[in-house]
């Protein structure tokens, strides 16, 4: 039999190492095509090219693995993959990540990494992102490896629900090993931001954004937050209706 075919992209950019720590483990699941931006794009969000041109290069930065580096943003590499250069082939699995840093609670929507996810969901496609609870360039993805590996085979056995993706978020790696998954909710949380406000040698102002990320429900246990922070990889599953379906009943009341 055929192995499946495995898009992969991710928002930090194709040379980052988390793009190569998890393609190493989906090589040996699949057929492995990787589109992924030519430079970083965290925080993009579900952004899309639509006023300039794109511009995608064949790469071996994987060796013999089919490359593509792309100009535009995590979306733009699902949209090119999926109706260009995979045209008449079906995916059946798109991976998005390792990313540098968590996307838990509402960085989801922030997200680049999540958005690539989300788009292969739009198109009706098994989709899941990665990140890591750890920043740095340099970060230590191997304790995340055995369960990429389980999250991706259980996702092409079973298949998702049709335009949902899986947001898997892994904690920073200590000396302690992962307890395990679990499969939990979006926790209640939110930036706080802050502006550092500065001037350029011109004298014109520019501002650095900062925060802190501001917890509502710190004991909650069901919640991909406390996974990471009690050594858990913390799964939850997205959908792309954001409709709020409770409220229709009480706006329907409202005199327009």
């Amino acid at each position: 039999m055929s192995k499946p075919l495995i898009l992969v992209t991710n928002d930090d950019g194709i040379t980052s190492k988390g793009i190569a720590s998890l393609i190493s483990v989906v090589k040996e699941i699949g057929e492995v095509f990787v589109v992924a931006p030519d430079s970083p794009n965290s925080g993009m969000g579900h952004a899309i090219t639509v006023d300039s041109t794109i511009h995608i290069k064949k790469s071996n930065i994987f060796g013999d693995i089919d490359a593509y580096e792309c100009s535009g943003t995590p979306a733009d590499c699902v949209k090119l993959a999926k109706h260009h250069l995979l045209k008449g082939r079906k995916i059946d699995l798109v991976v998005s990540g390792v990313n540098h840093g968590h996307n838990a609670s509402i960085s989801v929507i922030y997200s680049g990494t999540m958005a690539a996810a989300r788009e292969a969901s739009i198109e009706g496609i098994s989709a899941v992102g990665f990140s890591i609870d750890d920043f740095h360039y340099d970060a230590d993805f191997s304790h995340t490896m055995p369960f990429i590996r389980k999250v991706c085979e259980a996702t092409i056995k079973n298949g998702l629900p049709k335009h949902r993706a899986l947001n898997v978020n892994f904690p920073k790696k200590s000396e302690e090993p992962i307890k395990g998954m679990k499969v939990v909710r979006q926790t209640n949380g939110f930036w706080k931001e802050e502006f550092d406000a500065r001037e350029d040698p011109h004298g014109r102002p520019y501002f650095w954004m900062g925060g802190e990320f501001i917890n509502h429900e710190p004991e909650s246990q069901d919640t991909d937050v406390w996974c990471m922070e009690n050594n858990y990889v913390g799964i939850v599953p997205c959908k792309t209706d954001m409709t709020d379906y409770e409220a229709i009943e009480t706006l329907k009341g409202w005199k327009f």
